[in-house]
Order: C-alpha cells, then sequence, then structure tokens
C-alpha cells in the first residue's frame, strides 16, 4: 500500500548532444510513501523515499509473484511489454516486496535479472523471533528503457538454505515494473538504445578476488556511439565483508581478519587502458558486526543498493570502427572476495549512420596507497597500535566524437580521497577495534559542442565510523558494544555556459549503537539477547526547483520510537 501525494517540478529539457536548456513547464509528479512505517513495531523500517511518479497512466507487468526462495535455484521469468502501455515511457520503476518467515536465517543477497541484465541488486533482513517481517525496494530503470520493448526472459537469485544448521526461515519475493506513459509535462527522456551486461563465462554477477580481481567482456558495437556509461555495483563477501576492517597482510592473520588493508576500489578499462575508477560504498548488512544493531532500521542502502555510474563516453571516438572492444572490471585489493554486476549504456547518434572520433587525453593510473602501520604484536597476537591507509586518484580522460550535429568534446575530471584510520587492541579477555574512515569523489564532466558548453559537477561522500569491543566474561561468555555512524551523500550541480541551472543534494545517514551477547555452548557461541539498543536514520533530499524530502527515524530496545517528516525542509 503507497500514498500518493503529487509535487510540482520543472523539468529539464534535453538538446544537442547533451547541452541542457531551462524549460519553463511545470510537471506534475507524485512520491509514493510507504504506509509500513508504525511506532512500536519491530518491522524493516526506512526513510528513504520511494520514487517520484509522473502523473500519468501506467501499467504494471508482474514479474514473480510471492515467489518463495529456499534453495540456491535461479527462480526464471518471462515478459512481454503491456500492449496498453506501449512505449516511450516517461519512466519506468522496478518494484520488489518481500518478506521473511520468522525463525532463524542469516542475511542473503538477492538480485534480478532481465535480459541478462543486473536490474536489482540488494541483501535481506534477518528474521525476527516471532513476526513475518517485511519490505519493499524501488529503482528507476528509465534509462534501460530498451530492454522492455521486447519480449524477454530473465530470473531472480537468492539463495537461501532452509532445514540445515537450524536455519528454517523462508523468504518471499514479489516483482513488478512500472511503465509510466507519456504526456505534455512528462516527455520520454533519452534513455539508453542499448544495455549491455559484463559478464563472465556467460555470468552476469562475477566473484573477484585476490588471485582473480578482474573480468574483461567483450563486446561490437554499433559504429554510430557516441556517449556510453557503465553501472557498477561491487559487493563486498564472505572474509572481507566489512572490508574496512581489513588489515594489512603482515599482522591480519594473526588477529583473524581480513588483508589487503582497509582500502578498495574499482578499476575499470576500455582496450586494456585505464578508462574510469569508482569507490567502493561500506553496505553493512543485517547481520554485519552485530544483528542487534540493524533491528528496525537497517544500515544505509542495506536492502537496495546504489550503481555507481562510470562516464565512459571519452572512449565512443575509438568504439566506432566495428571490431570488438573489451571492457574490464576489477577491484583494487579485494581479498576474499567482492561479487560484482556491471552494465554497458550505449548511446547512439540517430543523425548518423557512423562515427568518428578519438580518445585524446588520459591520465589515469593504477592507485598507490600509503600504508602506516604502528601495530606490535607478540606471539600470542596480543598487543595493539594503529594503522592508517590513504589513496589520492586525481585524473583526467578526454575524447570526441564526429556527429550529425557536430563534434562533441567530452572531458572527465576526477578526484578520488580515501583514508582509514584503524585502531586496534588485543588482550587476554578482550578484542576492540574501531575504524574512522573517509572516501570522497569529485568528478566534473565538460561537454563541448561548437561554442556551447555545459559541466556537471558531482560530489559523493562515503565516511564511516565504526567500532565493536569484545570482552570475556568470567563465565565464558562474550559481550560485544558496538556502534556505526554510516552515511551517503551526494550533491550535484548543473550549468549552461559557466550558469548553474540545477542543483540538487542527498543525505543519508544511520546511527546505530547495540550491547550484545553471545553465549559460549560446545559447539562455539550463540547470539544471545542484546540490550541498550538505540539507532537514527535521517534522510534529506531537495533541489534547486524547491522539491524537498525529510524523514527522520528513531528507535530503541529494536522498535520503531517516532517518525519526523519535513523537519528539514521548513
Amino acid at each position: 500500500m503507497h500514498r500518493y501525494t503529487c509535487l510540482a517540478r520543472f523539468k529539464m529539457i534535453p538538446f544537442a548532444a547533451g547541452l541542457l536548456a531551462l524549460g519553463l513547464t511545470v510537471s506534475p509528479l507524485c512520491l509514493a510513501q510507504s504506509s509500513q512505517l508504525s511506532v512500536g513495531s519491530s518491522l524493516v523500517a526506512t526513510a528513504d523515499p520511494a520514487i517520484q511518479r509522473p502523473n500519468t497512466r501506467h501499467c504494471e507487468v508482474t514479474l514473480l509473484t510471492d515467489q518463495a526462495f529456499d534453495d540456491f535455484n535461479n527462480k526464471d521469468f518471462n515478459f512481454t511489454p503491456p500492449s496498453s502501455c506501449q512505449g516511450p515511457w516517461s519512466k519506468v520503476i522496478f518494484t520488489a516486496d518481500f518478506s521473511i518467515q520468522p525463525g532463524v536465517q542469516f542475511d542473503r543477497t538477492g538480485q534480478v535479472f532481465f535480459a541478462g541484465v543486473n536490474i536489482y541488486f540488494g541483501t535481506t533482513a534477518e528474521p525476527l523471533q516471532s513476526q513475518t517481517d517485511t519490505w519493499h525496494v524501488e529503482r528507476d530503470l528509465t534509462d534501460y528503457s530498451s530492454l522492455f520493448r521486447t519480449a524477454q526472459t530473465g530470473y531472480a537469485s537468492l539463495g537461501n538454505i532452509v532445514g540445515a544448521d537450524g536455519l528454517n526461515s523462508i523468504i518471499f519475493g514479489t516483482f513488478k515494473l512500472e511503465f509510466f506513459q507519456t504526456d505534455f509535462f512528462n516527455p520520454a527522456p533519452r534513455t539508453a538504445d542499448a544495455v549491455l551486461p559484463v559478464q563472465s563465462n556467460g555470468n552476469s554477477s562475477f566473484q573477484v578476488n585476490a588471485s582473480a580481481p578482474g573480468v574483461t567482456q567483450s563486446f561490437t558495437l554499433p559504429k554510430n556511439v557516441e556517449a556510453a556509461y557503465l553501472d557498477v555495483v561491487a559487493q563486498s563477501q564472505n572474509e572481507e565483508e566489512q572490508w574496512f576492517f581489513c588489515l594489512p597482510n603482515s599482522i591480519a592473520p594473526q588477529l583473524g581478519d581480513c588483508g589487503n588493508t582497509a582500502f578498495r576500489e574499482v578499476e575499470i578499462s576500455v582496450d586494456g587502458k585505464a578508462a574510469g575508477a569508482a569507490p567502493v560504498y561500506p553496505w553493512i548488512y543485517t547481520g554485519g558486526i552485530d544483528p542487534g544493531l540493524w533491528v528496525p532500521i537497517p544500515g544505509v542502502q542495506t536492502l537496495n543498493f546504489v550503481p555507481y555510474r562510470v562516464d565512459l563516453t571519452p572512449f565512443a571516438g575509438t568504439l566506432n570502427d566495428g571490431l570488438p572492444h573489451t571492457v574490464g572490471v576489477s577491484v583494487f585489493n579485494a581479498f576474499e572476495f567482492f561479487s560484482m554486476t556491471a552494465q554497458l549504456l550505449v548511446y547512439e547518434d540517430h543523425g548518423s549512420q557512423e562515427v568518428t572520433g578519438a580518445l585524446t587525453e588520459d591520465t589515469l593510473t593504477l592507485p598507490n596507497p600509503s600504508v602506516t602501520n604502528t601495530v606490535i604484536l607478540d606471539s600470542n597476537g596480543l598487543g595493539g597500535g594503529t594503522v592508517t591507509v590513504a589513496n589520492t586518484d586525481n585524473f583526467t580522460i578526454t575524447g570526441f566524437v564526429n556527429t550529425s550535429h557536430g563534434r562533441v568534446q567530452t572531458k572527465v575530471e576526477q578526484q578520488l580521497n580515501f583514508n582509514n584510520v584503524t585502531n586496534v587492541t588485543s588482550t587476554a579477555t578482550a578484542f576492540i577495534q574501531s575504524i574512522v574512515q573517509t572516501s570522497t569523489t569529485h568528478a566534473k564532466t565538460t561537454t563541448s559542442e561548437g561554442p556551447l558548453f555545459t559541466t556537471e559537477e558531482t560530489d559523493f561522500s562515503y565516511p564511516i565510523t565504526a567500532s565493536f569491543d569484545e570482552e570475556v566474561l568470567s563465565d565464558g561468555n562474550i559481550t560485544q558494544q558496538s556502534s556505526v555512524d554510516q552515511k551517503f551523500q551526494r550533491e550535484e550541480t548543473d550549468t549552461l555556459e559557466g550558469i548553474p541551472i540545477f542543483k540538487s543534494s542527498v543525505s543519508n545517514e544511520v546511527t546505530p549503537t547495540d550491547l550484545a551477547l553471545f553465549i559460549a555452548t560446545p559447539n562455539g557461541f550463540e547470539l544471545g539477547p542484546n540490550s541498550n539498543m538505540s539507532s537514527k536514520q535521517t534522510y534529506v533530499s531537495n533541489d534547486s526547483f524547491g522539491n524537498c524530502f525529510s524523514r527522520t527515524l528513531t528507535a530503541a530496545a529494536n522498535v520503531l520510537t517516532a517518525v519526523e517528516n519535513g523537519a528539514s525542509c521548513r
């Protein structure tokens, strides 16, 4: 169930290869707000807004209904475009409604693939003890519209063990696509002419680790490509699930930790040449660090990962010769292991059968992080100290294409700054680790066509602080005091001829704390009751057209205690 509130928004009208003009038409949009938030409940609660929807006629196509996930088999579906809502569409939205039975289960990774292309990537909530938990996620797939114009097949992948090791909770999912028709106020935006998955041995989701840190895919593209982008998700798994706690290889084995330090970065290549870099977001899953931290408020984007888009347009002129070209993705310092997806978005010049061009500048090189390690351990692994790892990437990539509307030059300038300070204390009865990590990215794309130019500047910030203090009690049990401050920030400024024409910002922060008890058993430790739990999530987004969304959730003792809407918009 959703409540729709119509808003008014000015439209940005694109013209001439990405140049922008400010239109003065008013567009009614609708914002769907989840009705699940219930004070006093332990059900999943997030402050994230639903996607804005045009106030136009729309159709829904259901891909899977109440699909049970109780094994590791893919769940196939068939898709037929909606005959009553034929494209082009003003917006396409993927929705998923999940539920998990009460009981015992790990958090699980879920993905949905459509014609080989990943359209959803996220993780699940761990179950409540006596109540079915539910949650809703959405993703704007308008840029992927070309996928949905013809009949296709796809599948959902959500591996889940039931009936072994005391795990008994089945996860269910219903997946739909919403198609919104156009009208005068809601025209169809320009979307990718082709969306192509990077694959490994035919698989659109692949693993990278220390021994195999990357995957390369060959594509033969049309001869009239004028722009290209790569949507990337790099999800940490297994031993480096919390990669931001990883330590140098010289001390990691003694402390039972993951290695290769706490620095990770996605590297992109085109035909073996460095083509882009992307920061890795420090997602924490609902079983991460301490499961008690994440009931009822999960971490930032835990249930619905946001891909990072890498601009490959400077390489467009080199891809139009009708020959195979490769796109590679890797994770620098990958340990064990990352699960990845990458989708290549191709935009064609519809006024020309063949586009020429060239790459004229590329200063990107591999990272060269600095590491300062003052940790001193004895032969029993006892001791402590501080590890600091830092890296800065500062590069420019420029290229041009000769199109039917003239020569277009694209210059991508990007700076990535990473810093992680980890403190470690290991004694006979305690293990304490804390991190303060900053990861910022400034990306500026300048598009020039004749005397006109536009710029898009985007700033990302992924700060996280986290700590846990494990103490061995006299009865052999262990207590763990944990706290996290996890944040996602994005700010964008678009200019035309140096004049700002659009600004937007998003901030999403979650700050939980908890005291967990681990009870000693003959087979190890079992998670016992937790106490002193509290959490808060604040989500704020706004733009220069006057749109604003603000919501703050607070929780204590694993129930939602308050919901405040609009405080930052007043």
